[in-house]
């Protein structure tokens, strides 16, 4: 039995498959990164076997779901673990670390297979995870990438981390673009699955150097941010990127493209807004997507809605100012101009983390 103090000793302990017995209803809601669902009970057998520990017995329920967990583990054995070799070394967890995963370990154990299970479980493992994230201050120095919707925020950072810098993506740990029209047409991870990727995200990077965020509302969707996250991003200094409207309309268009082109569901997604902006400009926003323009529907949404919330949140937080980079468009060229330029300014902070604010024009023809 292992029992790891840290999310880095977890990953550090050699092992060749995490092998998570739960139920999939269980996993799908969140499970250590990499791991392999192998249920001994499926959703079905853990209900019933629940309903008998209650209703019945507990001697009843723990004989009728021996019998089954058994049964589901020869099935795995005999499928998809019958091409390990004899030195094979999993980690073995379930919920608490004790009947499913002590049985399923016995068996593999009984064939020569150096299995371990995980003591505590899934419950020890997601105590990691909220030690990162809720019971103290992150030992990282944020920066947030701040600027309107549509400053191609997102593409900037990953051109960041192409850079070697340390960027931590949330929207795409969200799965969310974190505006009103930000959903990217997939369900978004479950509260916790969201702080399992940040936590080994954060575990990943080195505290002595700064780490690269979007600036964000505490919520991505339907995710709400961790405290200790929340609490740096409000007290982290701020590089913003600025590009004319007419620029950032263009790219919102590309961006938003799935969720333009519906105008039936992209009229659901715009009417709670008719009591913060008024019908007359929803009803606007509507006459432009049904004839088709989307870049003037961006333009008008960004003029009418976005800006006017960004700058509403920005006079509540007001963060420190380091630097304002200015891209006359948001073409592929400017846009490595403009990751260029913060990557520099972004090396000049570390080395000298005392840097003013300053800003400084960029030229995509320079």
């Amino acid at each position: 039995m292992v029992a790891p103090t840290t999310l880095s000793a977890l990953a550090a302990g050699g092992f060749d498959d995490v092998i998570d017995v739960r139920s999939p209803a269980e996993f799908a809601e969140d499970h250590i990164p990499g791991a392999i669902n192998l249920p001994v009970l499926d959703n079905e057998e853990r209900a019933r076997i629940g309903t008998i520990y209650k209703q019945q017995s507990p001697f009843l329920a723990r004989k009728i779901g021996a019998a089954i967990v058994f049964r589901n583990a020869a099935n795995h054995i005999e499928t998809t673990l019958a091409d390990r070799e004899g030195g094979w070394r999993p980690l073995i967890n379930c919920w608490r670390g004790g009947q499913r995963s002590g049985a399923f370990s016995w068996m593999l154990q009984q064939i020569g297979w150096r299995a371990e299970t995980l003591a505590g479980g899934y419950k020890s493992f997601r105590k990691l995870v909220t030690d990162v994230l809720y019971d103290a201050p992150l030992p990282h120095r944020l920066i947030q990438l701040g600027g309107y919707t549509g400053t191609a925020k997102t593409e900037l950072l990953t051109r960041l981390r192409t850079r070697g810098l340390q960027v931590i993506d949330l929207e795409a740990m969200a799965r969310h673009r974190g505006s009103l029209l930000g959903g990217l047409g997939v369900a978004q991870p479950s509260q916790k699955a969201f702080e399992t990727s940040l936590a080994f995200a954060f575990d990943a990077l080195d505290p002595a150097h700064p780490v690269l965020v979007e600036a964000e509302s505490s919520t991505i969707g339907a995710i709400n941010l961790p405290p200790a996250l929340w609490s740096a991003m409000k007290d982290a200094p701020s590089l913003r990127v600025e590009a004319p409207l007419e620029a950032r309309a263009h790219y919102l268009a590309r961006a938003y493209e799935s969720v333009l082109s519906d105008h039936d569901e992209l009229s659901l997604k715009l009417a709670p807004l008719r009591q913060h902006r008024g019908h007359a400009i929803v009803d606007h926003w509507l006459k432009l997507s049904a004839a088709g323009d989307r870049v003037g529907l961006c333009q008008a949404l960004a003029e009418q809605h976005y800006d006017p919330s960004y700058d509403k949140a920005m006079r509540v937080k007001v963060p420190k100012l380091l630097a304002t980079v200015h891209a006359p468009d948001l073409t592929e060229n400017a846009l490595e101009k403009v990751a260029d330029d913060l990557a520099a300014r972004l090396q000049r902070i570390e080395s000298d983390p005392g840097t003013s604010s300053v800003t400084r024009p960029i030229s995509a023809a320079s």
